[in-house]
Order: C-alpha cells, then sequence, then structure tokens
C-alpha cells in the first residue's frame, strides 16, 4: 500500500488524467471517472476485493440524496416551465432590475433561496428560472448561472441556518445570531465579488457553443398567459419555508414530541420538494387547466434528460470515495494540522485540503470541524470568526471530484476546461475572499 506523500503524487496524477481524457481526448465522463478510480485503486495498493465497495459507497451515499433532489426538483422545474412560471418570475426580475443587470437578479435570488437549502435543492430549484432569464435577456448562460450559483455557494458555506454552517457552529460552540451577523458582513461582498463582478468578466471569454439540452427543455418562448408571479414564487419557496419550519422544530414542540418529530420529516429536503412536486401540478398544473395525463407526461420525460447528469454525479462520489478510503484525505488532514499556524488560517487550511481530497463542502466542513475546534478552543479562537474561515476553507475550488462540479457542467452545456474556468474559479474566489474579509473582521472584533 502506498503511503505518505506517494499518495497525494498518485491523486493528483489521477485528476490530470480524468481532465485530460474528457477534456482532450472527449471520453464518456461517466465511464472515464469508474476507469480512472479503479486503476488509482489499485495503482495505490488497496485491497482488490474492497475497490469496487468503496467505489460503490461513495455513489451511493452521493446519489442516496441527490438522485431524489435531481428528479423531484426537475419534475418541480417542468411544471414551472411548461405552465409558464419560471417565464413569469424571469420576466418578473428582467422588469425590476433591467435586462442589463440580471446577473445581480440571479446572485440575489441565490443568496434567498439557497438559505435553508443544500446547494443541489436550490440549484435544481433555481436553474429553470435562469434558462428562462439567458434565453429572455439574450444573455451568456455563463453570466446568468455563474451569478446564481455563487450566491447558493455563499450561503451554502458561510450562512446559518443553513444545514452546512449550522453543523459548523454547534462545533465550535458559536453563538448563532453573532455568526449571522458576521456571516452577512463578509458573505454579501463575497457574493457580488465572486458572482455578478466575476461572471461579467468571464463571460467576455467563455462561450457556449452548441444548443442546451437542458436549457431547450426548460425555457419557453411562446406568447401564452402565465400564471401569477405570487402564486409561482409562493410553489418555488414553498420547500425553501418547509426546511425552515423543519430547522425550527424544537422552537416549536420538545424534542421527541409528535410534532416535533412531523416538522422535521415535512423540513427534511426530499420531503420538502415532494410536497412541493405535488402543490406545483395542482397550482402550476390543474388550477392552470392541463389535464392528468399531461401532468403525467411532463413528470416522465423530463427524467430522461437528467440519467447523465445523475450518472456522473454519482460517479464524481464513487471517485471521492476512492481518495478517501485509500488514504489521501488522512494524508492531507495529518499535513494540516502538522502546521503551527493561527486557529482561522489552520481552519481553513484544513477544510482546503479535505475538500480538494474529497469533494464535499459538507465533509470538508464537518471533518475540519472536528479536528480544529479542539484547538480553537484551547487557543481561545473566536468561535464565530472560525465558523466562517472553515466554511470558507470547504468551498475551494470545486473540481473532478466533486458532485456539484459535473451538476454544473451538465446543466450549463459546458465542457471540463470551461466547468474549470467559471465555476472552479467562482468557488475558489469565493474561498479566499472569504478568508480575507474574516482576517480582517478579525482584526475588529
Amino acid at each position: 500500500m502506498v503511503q505518505g506523500s506517494m499518495l497525494l503524487i498518485y491523486a493528483l496524477v489521477a485528476i490530470v488524467a480524468l481532465i485530460v481524457l474528457i477534456a482532450r481526448f472527449k471520453m464518456n465522463p461517466f465511464i472515464t471517472l469508474l476507469v480512472v478510480s479503479f486503476v488509482l485503486a489499485v495503482s495505490v495498493g488497496m485491497p482488490m476485493t474492497t475497490i469496487v465497495k468503496s467505489f460503490e459507497t461513495g455513489v451511493g451515499n452521493t446519489l442516496g440524496h441527490i438522485a431524489l433532489v435531481i428528479a423531484l426538483g426537475t419534475m418541480l422545474g417542468k411544471m414551472m416551465a411548461e405552465s409558464g412560471g419560471a417565464e413569469q418570475i424571469a420576466l418578473t426580475l428582467i422588469r425590476w432590475f433591467g435586462e442589463k443587470n440580471v446577473h445581480w437578479a440571479m446572485v440575489t435570488i441565490g443568496l434567498v433561496v439557497g438559505l435553508p437549502v443544500f446547494f443541489e435543492v436550490g440549484f435544481v430549484l433555481l436553474i429553470p428560472i435562469a434558462f428562462n432569464v439567458a434565453k429572455r435577456t439574450g444573455s451568456s448562460m455563463v453570466l446568468v448561472g455563474i451569478s446564481m450559483v455563487a450566491g447558493l455557494s455563499v450561503v451554502h458555506g458561510l450562512i446559518p441556518p443553513h444545514p452546512a454552517a449550522l453543523l459548523a457552529v454547534t462545533a465550535y460552540h458559536a453563538d448563532i445570531g453573532k455568526t449571522i451577523f458576521y456571516a452577512l458582513i463578509v458573505g454579501i461582498p463575497t457574493a457580488i465579488l465572486a458572482g455578478p463582478v466575476f461572471a461579467k468578466q468571464i463571460s467576455k471569454y467563455v462561450k457556449l457553443d452548441g444548443e442546451n439540452p437542458m436549457m431547450k427543455q426548460f425555457a419557453q418562448q411562446q406568447e401564452r398567459e402565465l400564471p401569477s408571479f405570487g402564486i409561482t414564487l409562493a410553489t418555488i419557496l414553498l420547500p425553501v419555508v418547509l426546511m425552515l419550519i423543519g430547522s425550527w422544530a424544537d422552537v416549536f414542540f420538545a424534542k421527541g414530541s409528535l410534532g416535533n418529530d412531523f416538522l422535521r420529516l415535512i423540513g427534511n429536503s426530499v420531503m420538502a420538494l415532494l410536497i412541493a412536486t405535488l402543490v406545483s401540478f395542482w397550482t402550476l398544473g390543474f388550477a392552470r387547466g392541463l389535464s392528468r395525463e399531461t401532468i403525467l407526461k411532463f413528470s416522465n420525460e423530463c427524467l430522461a434528460p437528467t440519467a447523465t447528469i445523475t450518472l456522473v454525479v454519482g460517479a464524481g462520489g464513487g471517485f471521492g470515495r476512492i481518495l478517501m478510503d485509500s488514504g489521501v484525505s488522512k494524508v492531507v488532514v495529518d499535513m494540516a494540522t502538522s502546521a503551527h499556524i493561527s486557529p482561522l488560517l489552520l481552519g481553513w487550511m484544513v477544510a482546503v485540503l479535505i475538500r480538494l481530497a474529497t469533494g464535499s463542502a459538507t465533509v470538508a466542513m464537518t471533518t475540519a470541524c472536528g479536528i480544529v475546534a479542539p484547538i480553537a478552543m484551547a487557543a481561545g479562537a473566536h468561535a464565530e470568526l472560525m465558523v466562517l474561515a472553515t466554511g470558507a476553507g470547504s468551498l475551494i475550488f470545486s473540481h473532478v471530484n466533486d458532485g456539484g462540479f459535473w451538476l454544473v457542467k451538465e446543466y450549463f452545456n459546458m465542457t471540463v476546461p470551461q466547468t474549470l474556468k467559471t465555476w472552479s474559479v467562482c468557488e475558489t474566489i469565493i474561498s479566499v475572499v472569504a478568508l480575507l474579509l474574516t482576517l480582517a473582521l478579525a482584526t475588529v472584533v
């Protein structure tokens, strides 16, 4: 079994091979992820009897949540598209912000909708709106989409009551009110720089060629009577509200009570999306004069284009698991903890290294908190700022072992190099700017 720094070299070669095979030789991403994962596992000496099981575990852990989210979110998106709801929200945002400022509209809605939901949930909720805004204004999907995902990502890593950020609040015993206040001070300018400002510049250089099959499915252009803005917004915000209510279950009912359990059930992201999808069948379907057969047709046909996305996202999770089980993640963590630096920088660095090794922002945040929290408490570090520094580190440079990378690539119809230049750089800007602002805030508080 390969040990130490050689593991990192093998992992780096595997990542480079993935990028070259997919980008240069146009190999199928799903097959390439499988092959490279298995070759890496054999090369570093993982027991051959555990390799496939390890990969399957990674795929299962990733798709156990994301597959359901993608399916339900796509159905909800299809109902928004076919009813004209996504078009109505797009037109309203364009009217409020103006055609030249749609990227500011998208980062705003990303911040708001992303607050209680995991990144991929917010992504599938908002992608129909992004497609419609881009088509209506003739804007690049890079400009519109990167602005949107910047808002979603900032909330994911920095701002409670987002579930990922709440994990860090608990680990560091931070005050949630102060954390939210500091997170807004750091998060809003970070989202602006990584979203509208960066997207405006990079969209001049990254041009998306060819027809986007997902945009064709979700974006409508024909003139027709549209559902009201209020009904559409209420439908898309329903899962957001349900998840917020679920997170506040302990406020309304005692732990372990029937009421508490019920609120937690409907507040689960999958259950909340299921409820919203069923509601959309009425508000955007039956109430709009659509028949049961038409709604069944929409909910069936919208799933076919997501098959490739789902498989690639799962394979990315499998690759990440191989990196973990082969010992790459442990080497990364050991390197970080042996560095004698300030707790804020240490929290950021540990999260960065775990994020690069595993691909998961949530895993990076939770693991880094477990490692750094005792050190931070012993050093008397500012708990709320530790949450922000660790969250910032967990977002850096999303690449080929991250399911979110493939989600953005496939929905935006980008190549791997284009995704690295846009989404990966956006994530890195968020991580670095948030760290710098947190360090600056540390000098004041």
